[in-house]
């Protein structure tokens, strides 16, 4: 007996829908900067200590501890006096100020600059200037928070060396503490320098960066390719470096100071008085301070970045940003 046999044919089943692309790229950029991030993180709390080596130094004049040290004396001082892990400590809120700041400022930038920025006008330069500030500000004024948590976790390692509690043992115990303090308008405690960092990295990030791929491409046979990413990620990390420095040690010194019970900063009334005390009292090189740990973070930052970013959307079958 022959048997029968049913042809079913091809079960059709319901295809996934493809998220719509500005949600691909705010999570690729995401994803990429967590990979810059994880790579270079140490050099951000050396970077850090650093900047407040200024204020050690007045409060402990005279003693062998007031000497100040170098990029690497202080990462080897973390590492034998706190371990290790301590170059990582803060890591968390890093990676939370990502999610908004990285994804936010990468596709407001991009959406703009592809609706307005398409004509190859004599003023294409300072429009891309003006969108790429205005993405970092508005990215970094919804981060601020975290960032905030990020800076006080990174110094709370020196907090138990002195013999002090540490302040921070999570991101919503910092943020509660913080709004307990001085009420919700403390969680922007340094805003107006974090904002101001951040709007003058982003023009050396992203707008150098697009800047200078689209003058290699167009002006070389390198097209898109890895040697393209490279050598504008390197124009876009020093610039950056440059631009954000100045704004990045009064932002980590306003961040950082002890409020009274009002909830004011004790050392500084605010930005502009940090400013004007680190000048005055230290000399305008304090503004620089940490410029090269700066540089030498943000240099490969922006490169691991850039290159995980073009790759990620590559893969992903998207174009080159």
């Amino acid at each position: 007996m022959a048997s029968a046999t049913v042809d079913i044919g091809v079960i059709d089943l319901p295809s996934i829908p493809e998220l719509p692309e500005f949600y691909s790229k705010y999570a690729l950029s995401v994803l990429a900067a967590s990979t810059a991030e994880v790579s270079t993180y140490p050099l951000d709390i050396v970077k850090t200590r650093m900047q407040i080596q200024g204020e050690d130094m007045a409060r402990q004049a005279g003693s062998d501890s007031a000497k100040p040290r170098g990029f690497f004396g202080l990462a080897m001082d973390i590492v034998r006096k706190e371990g290790p892990l301590q170059l990582w400590r803060g890591f968390p809120p890093t990676m939370y100020r990502h999610i908004i700041y990285t994804g936010s400022r990468m596709t407001i930038y991009e959406s703009i600059r592809d609706v307005y920025l398409v004509d190859q006008d004599s003023n294409k330069l300072l429009k891309s200037i003006g969108v790429g500030v205005f993405a970092g500000a508005l990215g970094q004024f919804m981060a601020s928070p975290v960032d905030l948590v990020k800076v006080r976790m990174q110094m709370d390692g020196r907090r138990i060396l002195q013999g002090l509690p540490p302040r921070v043992t999570s991101t919503m115990q910092a943020l509660r503490e913080t709004v307990k303090e001085g009420g919700v308008r403390a969680m922007w405690k340094g805003g107006a320098p974090n904002v101001c960092r951040a709007a003058l990295v982003n023009l050396g990030d992203l707008t150098t960066y697009d800047w200078a791929k689209t003058k290699i491409i167009t002006n070389t046979d390198f097209g898109e390719s890895y040697s393209t990413h490279a050598l504008a990620s390197a124009c876009s990390g020093l610039v950056s470096a440059v631009l954000a420095t100045p704004a990045d040690v009064v932002r980590t010194r306003v961040m950082n100071q002890p409020t009274d019970e009002f909830g004011r900063g004790v050392l500084y009334k605010g930005s502009m008085d940090c400013f004007v005390q680190t000048a005055t009292k230290e000399g305008p090189r304090a503004l620089y301070k940490g410029f090269l740990p700066i540089w030498g973070r943000m240099a490969p930052w922006s490169f691991i970045f850039w290159l995980s970013y073009e790759e990620l959307r590559r893969v992903s079958g998207l174009k080159g940003f």
